[in-house]
């Protein structure tokens, strides 16, 4: 069921848009229509289907995902294995950094950088991306420092190999499955912090869907069309939850000692 959903979700984002979707389409006759065979999700308050913006909602969410987590990815993977491999001060340094982040809510973080740089799709990602790379840094770090001493790394080193090369050919590929684990779990939590800041508004803008932003307008109108908050709340339950039982899969399938049981 997770592996549907997710493929659902990434089918949705991805071809979405061959399917003539009219996400903003004003029907003034069809306003707050509930649910039904004729009418799908129904309409919202300006009569503009509500599946079709869900489709949309879906395709922010996903691009959205995956651009923050490949840049954390890149940027805190490159941090954490420079600042295990040289150690030092410049080690105790990033280490400082890293903590002054998590001294602090990553989410409230996001909400100041969003409102200093102001609203829109790329400014989340910076914002969100910002924040994302310091799970990725941390646990680069802490598997480098293992890896760093293991016989075929010290190996390269007497063989006159350089630094770029043992990071790439001898850590960097045992770090991947950690990773990819983490990647998961990033990709559910950016989801939610999309969702959340384009609800406060610092976000998509109108009329651009968003799945935070049409629960933020279903909110005005919940005694009397609760579809408008239920459809984009149960896909982003559904998603959320999904992602991260996939990952919790897929840590079970690439841990060694599970394997081995």
């Amino acid at each position: 069921m997770p592996a549907l959903i997710f493929v659902l979700w990434t089918v949705l984002a991805l071809f979405g848009s061959h399917l003539g979707l009219q996400p903003n389409e004003v029907q003034l006759d069809k306003i707050l229509q509930p649910p039904s065979w004729q009418h799908g999700l129904g309409y919202d308050d300006l009569g503009r289907p509500v599946g079709d913006r869900l489709i949309v909602g879906a395709q922010i969410s996903f691009f959205v995902a995956w651009q923050v987590v490949a840049v954390s990815l890149l940027l805190g993977t490159t941090i954490g294995c420079v600042s295990a491999w040289y150690g030092g001060w410049l080690d105790k340094l990033i280490v400082h950094v890293m903590d002054i982040f998590l001294a602090f809510p990553s989410i409230l973080l996001a909400i100041a950088l969003a409102g200093v740089l102001g609203p829109g799709i790329e400014n989340v990602v910076f914002a969100l991306a910002s924040m994302g790379w310091i799970g990725f840094a941390r646990l680069s770090r802490a598997q480098a420092l293992s890896l760093k001493q293991h016989t075929h790394v010290l190996a390269a080193r007497a063989l006159g190999a350089g630094t770029p090369r043992i990071l790439w050919h001898h850590i960097l590929p045992l770090l991947l499955a950690p990773l990819i684990v983490e990647a998961t779990f990033g990709i559910a939590g950016v989801v939610i912090a999309e969702a959340s800041l384009s609800f406060l508004g610092l976000g998509v803008q109108p009329p651009t869907a968003s799945w935070g932003a049409m629960l933020k307008d279903g909110t005005h109108y919940m005694l009397i069309a609760p579809h408008l908050v239920l459809a984009p709340g149960m896909a982003l339950m559904w998603v959320v939850v999904a992602v991260n039982l996939l990952g919790d899969q897929l840590r079970d399938a690439l841990d060694i000692k599970t394997q081995q049981r």
